[in-house]
Formats: structure tokens, sequence, C-alpha cells
């Protein structure tokens, strides 16, 4: 089959560009943000598995199979259209440029600071004979921009802060972003009217390490202001109807702020708290910044103020030096704490980090089925939390798109919802009560009620 039988222009005056991203939420709405600033006049968006001239794929440093993931979407973009330009950017394109630029069909490399200027690097999307690198060096990487996605009608992605200055041993981010940064509170009320002016109803707020707002780039100085000031300033205001905090580290979480958002009239009570092992020998080998007793205070302080609060823990299994004991504290100590859920993460070797060159490395096979173990208990505790909402009044703002019959949503705390398709939903914040928990594991609810436009949570 020739390409042209494949490829039939839309519009001969555009050009088709897709865009993919892997990895976090910050790196969600940076895409987005990116998108936007392809002119409308020389580009038309497309789907990511549809045809298109231009790929762009926003790549993901943390773990060994984000670096495969992309392989197959650099694949899978040529196999649509044999003569499309890919781009990479994001991280794993900061780190690692000469690498990507050995796998066949990567046309060009945009880094940390360059990928914000991808359209004006485009002047010609024809393939390249030689991969094209643009990338900064990391320590020259001051400045904070702005991002926050609109593809979603019900949330928004919103960054307020970038780079990271901790240097835990297992991680890239501090090499792949620089050093912490944040946006100006000024800017960020901008964005969330922005947002809100899309007719989204929940922002979440998103960075590397959000609790360290307030540090470098575009800061004013003079006005200079902390996570928690920020906080206060947001709950203010009347054009969005729900907040969202995004992982935040235990040791930035202090009762103050906790205290807030379980008081909060915006702030949903959802705190998603990377733990990453419940060994203190482990955390201290990981240049972690608390101890397990540290983090379990911050569980049991948040369930004394609010029990419905949702609680999410990232825990790392089989890092170097991970015995069987080790791995038991981890496992005892999310077993006792009364948390909902767990997003866990098989330890994975990473170029220029302090682990790779630890001993008592820990075979593959062992850290799957510690992987396993600990996804067996996070469902479990999921359910338990669940199960502990039946009978409560909670509020859902559901999604705008039939699934297969159905449409979804989610509480305040975190709670997925399934329902009948129903149209008058779509988009819109309802006062319900949980009534179930259906086969497929979501809740039911029953009494549905429509909260007005700029009321605030109960």
């Amino acid at each position: 089959m020739k390409v042209t039988d494949i490829y039939t222009p839309i519009n001969k005056k555009k050009s088709r560009v897709a865009f993919y991203t892997l990895g976090c939420k910050l790196n969600f709405s940076e895409t987005s943000s990116i998108s936007r600033t392809f002119n409308s006049e020389k580009y038309i968006k497309v789907k990511f598995n549809q045809c298109a001239d231009v790929y762009v794929i926003n790549t993901c440093s943390v773990t060994e199979n984000a670096d495969k993931k992309f392989k197959k979407l650099v694949k899978s973009s040529l196999k649509t259209n044999p003569l499309a330009f890919i781009v990479a950017i994001g991280c794993y394109a900061q780190l690692q440029p000469k690498k990507i630029s050995e796998i066949e069909g990567v046309d060009l490399i945009l880094g940390a600071n360059e990928k914000y200027k991808i359209e004006s690097l485009l002047n010609n999307i024809n393939k390249n004979e030689n991969t094209l690198i643009h990338s900064c060096e990391i320590d020259k990487l001051k400045d904070f921009s702005t991002g926050f996605s609109l593809s979603d009608r019900t949330r928004s992605f919103l960054k307020i802060q970038d780079g990271c200055d901790y240097k835990c041993s297992y991680c890239t981010i501090p090499l792949a972003r620089g050093e912490s940064r944040s946006d100006s509170v000024e800017s960020i009320m901008l964005n969330v009217k922005k947002i809100a002016s899309n007719g989204i109803k929940e922002i979440v707020l998103t960075g590397v390490n959000i609790g360290d707002f307030g540090k470098g780039g575009n800061y004013n100085k003079k006005y200079k202001k902390n996570f928690m000031d920020l906080l206060i300033e947001l709950d203010e205001l009347n054009e969005i109807q729900r907040f969202r905090i995004s992982s935040i580290e235990p040791n930035l979480l202090t009762n103050e702020i906790i205290l807030f958002v379980c008081n909060s009239k915006l702030f949903a009570p959802h705190f998603h708290i990377p733990l990453q092992s419940g060994s203190d020998n482990i955390l201290r080998k990981m240049k972690r910044r608390y101890l397990s007793k540290h983090y379990e205070s911050r569980v049991k302080y948040i369930k004394s103020l609010n029990p419905n609060a949702c609680i999410g823990v990232d825990v790392i299994v089989g890092f170097p030096g991970e015995t069987n004991y080790e791995f038991l504290k981890t496992y005892n100590l999310l077993e006792k704490l009364d948390i909902s859920y767990l997003h866990v993460f098989p330890y994975s070797e990473r170029p220029n980090t302090d682990a790779i060159s630890f001993d008592k490395v820990v075979p593959l096979d062992i850290r799957d089925k510690r992987s396993k173990v600990l996804r067996d208990l996070s469902e479990r505790k999921r359910m338990i939390f669940y199960k502990s909402q039946i009978g409560k009044e909670r509020i859902v703002l559901f999604e705008n798109s039939n699934k297969k019959g159905y449409i979804y949503g989610l509480t305040e705390n975190y709670i997925r919802v399934r329902a009948p398709w129903n149209p008058e939903l779509s988009n819109k914040i309802i006062n319900t009560r949980i009534k179930s928990i259906d086969e497929k594991g979501y809740a039911r609810t029953e009494n549905y009620s429509f909260m007005p436009t700029g009321n605030r949570l109960l």
C-alpha cells in the first residue's frame, strides 16, 4: 500500500497535529497548554490515533515502562503515517536526547525550556535525515511556564509549581525539571478565571512539589506567599465550584494545611500523600525527608478531623536493600492505617541517580510479587472506604460523556460513581446519597438534587 493511499489531507493549507501525554497530571496540563499555542490558521488538531502530519509526544522519565511506551507510540504513529514528523518533548527528552535520537523515526527533540517554543521550531515538517535536538542546561532553567488543561470539560489540571530541590536517591525529576519555582498568585487567579469561563467545575492544583509553592520563578518577591497563603486566597473565589490538591509531600503537609482543607469552602477532602516505604531504613536510603511515624501522624490527624476524607498513597516496592522484613514493615503500616487507595510502583533503575549504584538489588520477579500484594491491599482498602460511605450524602461532579450507556463522576472525597446515562447530569454538581457499590466496584447513588452554580462544598 502506498502512503498516498492512507494519507489524504483534510485541508491542504493546514497541517494536522496530534498530541499524547505520558506520565503525570503536570505533564497533562503542559501538553494541553502547548497544544493551544498552535496557530489554528496553520494547524488542525486531531486525535492521536488518527492520521497526522505531526505527532507530539510529551515524555516521562519516572520508569523504564514510560521509556518503552514512548518507543511504541513512535512506531504506531509511523504505521499510521510513515511520513509523519515525530516530536519528543518533556522529561525523557531533556534527560536522554541522544538515546531518543537513536530511535528510528524521531525528527525533533525539545528539552525542558524549548518545548514551549515548539511551533516556532516546526517551520519544516518534512522527515529529517538526522534528528534535531534543542535542549538547555537544566541548571540554567529559572523561569516558570504556566499551564492548564482544557480538554476535559469537567476538570482542569492547573500547574502552580515546577521543579524540585529534593534529592531523593531514586528520582530523576530534579535533573529533568530543574530547581523548585512557582507561578505568582496573580497569574494563578487569572488562570482560574480562564478555566472557569470554559464551563469547568473542578480544578486540580498540580506541580512537582506543590507544598514547596512560593520558591523562585516569576514570583513577585515583594509579595511572596507560601502554599497555605495560596489556598486561603483560592478558597475565597466564586468562579469555580471545587478545588482538589494533587500529591503533596508529608513533611510539607502541615497541621495548618490539613485543618484548613478539612474546613474549606471549596477544597475537596482528598489528600494524596507519597509514602514510598514504611521502613525507616529504606526511607533514609531513599533520602526522604520524614520517617514512618511522621507519616502515620499525618493520616491520623486527617481522619480525626474528617473521618470521610480520602487518603491516597504512593509506594515504591523493591528498592535496593528492601528485604522481606523491610517490605513487611511497609505492608503492616499500610494495612493498619485508615487509607483509601494505593498507587504502587516497582522500583525502576534510572540513569544518573544515586540508587542505581546501590547494592542488594531486588530481583524483578520479587518486585512484581510485592507489587501485586500491595495492589491487592489497595483494592481491599478502596472497597472498605467505599462501603463506609453507603448511606451518606455526597457531592458528585458528573462527567460529560456517554460510556456504553453510563455516566461517571467523582464525589468530593474521590469516590467513583456510575449511573445510567442521563444528559441532564452532564458536567453538573449533584447532591446525592451513596446507595450501594455495584458489581464493578462503582458507587451507585439516589435522590439527585442539583447544586446551583457558584454553590460551595458542604
